[in-house]
């Protein structure tokens, strides 16, 4: 390995007033797999994005094997062999996976489209990294899962020298984690530098030669061999130790049944779902991707209008296919994907978090912008929202803090139910351990809370008990004492006998 492929010297990038990266200065070397972490908002992913040309940096200066580099493009970035796999997939959903996966070098014969020549083409770069997938479907029909393997797909088939992964396990089921590994194993083999971006510490310790931090957008060190600790690591990401987080609703007994679902299906999703879940406690949803754990809580939010069976809240009938109708009764959702679904990034934040009690807020039948501003207020300093101000859009803040004015919304709602889908996904230790304390709070004080998370540790952490799904039925439910890692794997990959 060389010990400077790729330098990055006093490199600065600012948003508006906001300073992403100042000064950064870091060497990465040819054909390691260098591991950038920080907290959400430290500048790594933006350090990523100026590698791959998506960011043009307002000072300092990349060199890459000797070269200085000013890319101005992404596609100046792939000429040189840098290649980039998103956080946030990034795709033209009403063409097809071929289309998608050739576009830019589409195969032609008697100047015209080689349809064929573009699906075989397309079949190959899948198969490169191990799947098989139907390339004529288009991608507004796959899974978060899939079109992530398809993005992932795309970058090597670029034959770069370079690759950045910016979060690629988020939305990755636990086999397809393990594939991805392979293959970053198979490309250091091949010499292929690549940068990881990544929250998750078990996966740096599996992959990374060499793991840089950066907090507030300054380089604050490089670990390897016996310095690179979990411990060092946090230390150096937030200035101090940060513990595990112990669920303080478990010292309460829970207390009355609030949902209560009976034989819920829906067809091709789910069938014969049947659970309780009382005030003051959390139930975890644990199961592999496609098991139909976030399936059943987007019925019971009212959004499956083909959903069938009974549902309870406090007793009182629950009517599938109307989100209306679970709005009113109390049911608030997290969802498993914030961007899309949890909040509109281009509003404000204030505007975000007050959208679901426009109706309380009137003033003589027009917004009442100063309570507006003083809720807004509240749950900013309640959730400790990091932005430039409550109008700052919630495009332009870390994923933490996009995911807590989510989470603000629906405390300024209020309920009787709460459902959290991936409530951590993308999330740095700190901002993790905050929205941990975040869900306990809620269980505390008597709301019912439904747990959705494929990270293992933070599931049966949190859990008053934990009910596995496999194939859209439930298959099990373990208590406090009984859940541990083995017990929930077994049941999610149907294991019966000792491994």
């Amino acid at each position: 390995m060389s010990a400077s492929f790729i330098q990055f010297r006093n490199i600065t990038k600012n948003f508006g007033g906001v300073h992403a990266l100042t000064d950064v200065s870091l060497d990465i070397g040819r054909g390691e797999c260098h591991g950038l972490m920080g907290e959400n908002g430290a500048g790594k992913s933006t350090l990523g994005k100026v590698l791959a040309g998506i960011h043009k940096p307002n000072g300092g200066t990349l060199t890459i094997d000797g070269q200085e580099y000013e890319f101005s493009s992404p596609k100046d970035a792939i000429d040189a062999g840098v290649a980039m796999v998103h956080q946030e997939l990034a795709f033209c959903p009403d063409l097809s996976v071929a289309e998608n996966l050739c576009m830019g070098r589409y195969p032609t014969r008697f100047g015209i489209l080689d349809r064929k020549k573009m699906e075989e083409d397309a079949s190959t770069l899948l198969r490169g990294i191990g799947v098989e997938l139907d390339v004529r479907r288009k991608m507004s029909s796959l899974s978060t899962a899939q079109e992530q393997v398809v993005q992932i797909a795309a970058a090597v088939g670029t034959n770069p020298r370079i690759i950045v992964f910016d979060e690629p396990t988020s939305s990755l089921s636990e086999p397809e984690v393990q594939q991805l590994f392979l293959l970053i194993d198979d490309l250091k083999k091949r010499g292929i530098t690549t940068v990881y971006v990544s929250h998750r510490m078990p996966e740096l310790f599996r992959l990374c030669d060499k793991i840089s931090v950066l907090r507030d957008g300054h380089y604050v060190g490089t670990l390897a061999g016996e310095e690179l600790t979990e411990g060092a690591l946090v230390r150096m990401m937030v200035g101090r130790d940060v513990s595990t987080y112990f669920p303080d609703h478990l010292t309460n007994p829970p207390g009355d049944v609030v949902l209560k679902v009976r034989e819920l299906t829906s067809p091709g999703l789910f069938s014969d779902v049947n659970f309780e879940v009382r005030a003051g406690e959390i139930v975890g949803f644990a199961g592999l991707v496609g098991a139909g754990r976030s399936e059943v809580v987007k019925a019971i939010f009212g959004l499956d209008a083909k959903a069938t069976g009974q549902m309870e809240l406090d007793g009182k009938p629950l009517k599938a296919g109307s989100v209306k109708t679970s709005l009113d009764a109390g049911v608030c959702l997290v969802p498993e994907d914030r961007k899309r679904q949890g909040c509109v990034l281009g509003m404000p934040c204030s505007e975000n978090i007050t959208m679901a009690v426009l109706p309380s807020l009137k003033k003589g039948g027009l917004l009442d912008r100063q309570r507006e501003r003083e809720l807004s207020a509240r749950y900013f300093s309640e959730l400790s929202i990091k932005a430039a101000s409550y109008d700052a859009p919630v495009n332009s803040l870390s994923g933490g803090n996009q995911q807590k004015v989510v989470i603000g919304k629906w405390l300024a709602r209020g309920g009787r139910l709460f459902i959290v889908d991936e409530p951590t996904r993308g999330v740095d230790v700190g901002a993790k351990a905050a929205i941990h304390a975040l869900v306990d709070e809620l269980a505390r004080k008597g709301y019912a809370v439904i747990l959705i998370s494929s990270e293992l540790p933070e599931l049966i952490n949190l859990s008053s008990r934990v009910l596995v799904m496999r194939e859209g039925r439930i298959v099990g439910e373990l208590n406090r004492e009984e859940t541990n890692q083995e017990s929930v794997l077994r049941l999610m990959a149907g294991a019966t006998a000792d491994v």
